[in-house]
């Protein structure tokens, strides 16, 4: 069954010029400006784009052929993005697998995505298993010196990357962009300071688009990226005070662990233009405390690796409506969709959909989860779904309830996870909540919560607090004290895993 073809919102002039092209361009004209920096190891602009036309010519030498799939199991290294940048000027498409997937995952990720060559390095063995790769450390060692001219022209539409989804709510499915979506996401990075000044510090793995969103702008922009191999709070403080860093994204459960952190009150974070939120909801509360503490704006992304929805939240310009996820980025539309996938009035909850200047292509050798994955409107034109349920208000700020999975059936009565988590973190001794529905004889689903806490608190009085904070149909069956939430590899929660024991045969 064919592909269906998803159009992106246009946008006038010409499309943005490859990242390979800007990566030799920085390498000519600040040759000795630091690209990246690696512990004691600096790689220069001109060391990084000679590296990026070596391995391209190595993978051609290797067999590889234009818009065939290179995939990596590998850490947060130059070498590493040195593979990446050169399997797109080899003309290629780079699919890093999550290294914390278990081998049976990987296995079946290579096999969806038909790579042509496979690497690997330390960080990546423990979920390699069976897979057979190649050194990813030797890839620089190996390669010769590549003249850039006898590389392939890259076009917009030619495949930039997959990238498989972290599998919140079931299988990770492979995620499909083209050179267009990168660079037309790079560009609404401009109005972020994104410029060769900038310092990047990068806390989460290379194959999320935590990651990517910021990482890849900074390499456009020719700035410099700070890599940590793995997300220590005191070390990311020390690192960002001694590197002046200007930019860093991060997930909310790292933001929180890095102002809890006992040296964040005597760290030097003077040099910060702008923080960057992503993944997961960030708390109004989490939020204040950012803004009254860390210096430098504040802004929240709130979007799909498919692209399609997306909002931009200014904490600091909006201080007030730290209750949403912000306005429509630029170059995007939203809507919300009844139950019979009919629109719905500006103001009214429903399945948030979007389209954007920034569209997937397609799931990989997935045509009919792609189809899953679109609403259509009555002209033809394909929307993004986003799984989540919301509103937009009179001012264009949209209001995101709760995840469709995650909705709760009580009753009759559809319950807002978001809204029950928000009354039990209202509560000083709550510092995280989640709320899953369980089997209920007498109302079908009745709301479930697990909290972290701050301090030891009676469960039962956490419900009591929360339920009278509450309406009559939202109220919570049953508060469970535990030491930490269940959560993928860049901090969402995993409410799946929550609702496993509860739903032995019924609940998916």
């Amino acid at each position: 069954m064919d592909m269906p073809r998803i159009v992106p919102v246009d946008v006038p002039g010409p499309d943005p010029v490859d990242l390979p092209s800007l990566v030799r361009q920085h390498g000519a004209d600040r040759p000795d400006h630091p690209a990246i920096v690696a512990g004691d190891d600096i790689t220069t602009w001109s060391d990084l784009a000679a590296a990026m036309d070596r391995v391209a010519g190595h993978l051609i030498r290797l067999g590889l052929r234009p818009n065939e799939v290179v995939a990596s199991l590998g850490g947060v290294t130059p070498q590493h993005l040195a593979l990446y940048l050169g399997t797109l000027a080899a003309g290629g498409t780079f699919a890093p697998m999550m290294i914390s997937a278990t081998p049976q995952i990987v296995a079946g990720l290579v096999t969806n995505c038909q790579a042509r060559l496979i690497f690997a390095d330390a960080a990546g063995q423990a979920a390699r298993g069976d897979v057979q790769a190649q050194p990813l450390g030797s890839l620089l060692t190996d390669s010769a010196d590549t003249d850039p001219g006898s590389l392939p022209a890259i076009a917009p539409t030619d495949g930039f990357d997959i990238i498989y989804s972290s599998g919140t709510t079931g299988a990770p499915k492979g995620i499909m962009h083209d050179h267009r979506f990168r660079g037309r996401q790079r560009a609404r990075m401009a109005g972020f300071g994104f410029d060769h000044a900038m310092r990047l510090l990068v806390s989460t793995p290379v194959y999320s688009n935590t990651t990517l969103a910021a990482l890849l702008p900074m390499l456009a922009a020719g700035g410099t990226a700070v890599l940590m191999p793995k997300f220590d709070a005191g070390v990311w403080l020390a690192l960002a005070e001694k590197h002046c860093i200007t930019h860093a994204m991060c997930v909310p459960v790292q933001w929180r662990r890095l102002l809890a952190h006992p040296d964040f009150d005597r760290t030097d974070l003077g040099a910060f233009i702008i923080k960057l939120s992503t993944s997961a909801p960030l708390t109004a509360d989490l939020g204040q405390e950012l803004l009254a503490r860390f210096p430098g704006r504040m802004v929240n992304i709130y979007g799909m690796t498919e692209g399609g929805v997306g909002c931009l939240m200014d904490l600091t310009a909006h201080p007030d409506r730290l209750d949403t996820v912000g306005q429509v980025a630029a170059g995007g539309n939203l809507m919300t969709l009844g139950p019979d996938d009919t629109p719905l009035p500006q103001g009214e909850v429903g399945e948030i959909v979007g389209r954007a200047v920034t569209m997937m292509t397609g799931y990989c050798n997935a045509p009919d989860l792609t189809r899953k994955a679109l609403w259509t409107d009555a002209a033809g034109v394909h929307w993004m779904r986003s799984g989540d349920m919301g509103r937009v208000d009179a001012d264009g700020f949209l209001h995101v309830m709760d995840r469709t999975k995650d909705m709760i059936n009580s009753g009759g009565f559809n319950v807002f996870a978001v809204d029950l988590e928000a009354a039990l973190l209202s509560h000083p001794a709550v510092a995280e909540a989640a709320v899953i529905a369980v089997p209920s004889a007498d109302w079908g689903e009745t709301p479930l919560a697990y909290v972290v806490l701050r301090d030891a608190t009676d469960p039962e009085m956490l419900r009591t607090h929360a339920n009278a904070r509450l309406g009559k149909t939202q109220r919570i069956s049953r508060v469970i004290v535990t030491e930490a939430l269940p959560r993928s590899e860049i901090g969402k929660i995993l409410k799946r895993e929550l609702r496993a024991p509860h739903w032995p045969k019924e609940k998916p």
